[in-house]
This record gives structure tokens, sequence and C-alpha cells, in this order.
């Protein structure tokens, strides 16, 4: 189960590898993701989240424009701050959608992962 972004960039290396010694490779991953996209490379199980790829595309993008706004350090910190915790909670959902998945978790639970 990756985290995304550049977690999930690092470890695709290490997936690869293992690929190659022979092992089978299964990747759980939320349907509304940033680089987590399947290949032929790993069997590829993702669930649904109760949000848009376009509302975490727009999360990620105001975060990054917080690097070239002008301003006070405290405005700046504050409105870091609110994205971060928006993030935070989209993670989070995406973490409990996965545990709240039976089919899923029953997957799983069968295939002793």
């Amino acid at each position: 189960v990756p985290v995304d972004g550049s977690h999930w960039l690092s470890m695709q290396e290490v997936l690869d590898g293992l690929r190659h010694k022979g092992h089978e490779i299964v990747v759980v991953a939320p349907a509304v993701n940033l680089h987590i996209k399947p290949t032929k490379n790993f069997v590829m199980k993702m669930y649904p989240v109760p949000f848009a790829q376009e509302e975490l595309d727009r999360a990620f993008w105001e975060m990054g424009q917080e690097v070239f706004e002008e301003g006070s350090f405290l405005k700046r910190f504050l409105t870091t701050y609110k994205r971060t915790e928006n993030i935070s909670a989209l993670f989070r959902s995406t973490c409990a959608h996965l545990l709240y998945n039976k089919e899923l978790v029953r997957y799983l639970e069968e295939g002793k992962f």
C-alpha cells in the first residue's frame, strides 16, 4: 500500500527489482491519486474515495503556489497550515475508505497479506 507522491516514485524501482526476481506485486491504491498508475509490472487493486481527481490536484497546486506568494510570514504560515490540513484530510479519507472497503480487505485477508 504505497504512499502517493515522492514515496511512490521511489518505490517503483524497488517493485521492479522484486518483479525481476520473480515476485508477484500487488499494489493497493485509491482511485484518485497523484502518480500511482497501473502498469504491466504489477497487479493493481484500486478502491473508490469520496473526492475527485480535480480536488486532489487543486489542493497540491495551491500548496505549491504558497512558495511564490508575498505577504507576512504569519499570513503565509497560516495559509500553508490550512492547506496542509486540507491535504492531510484527503489522505486520512483515503486510509479510512481502504479500511472500510470490505471487498478489498477480504481479498487481502484471503491472500494472506
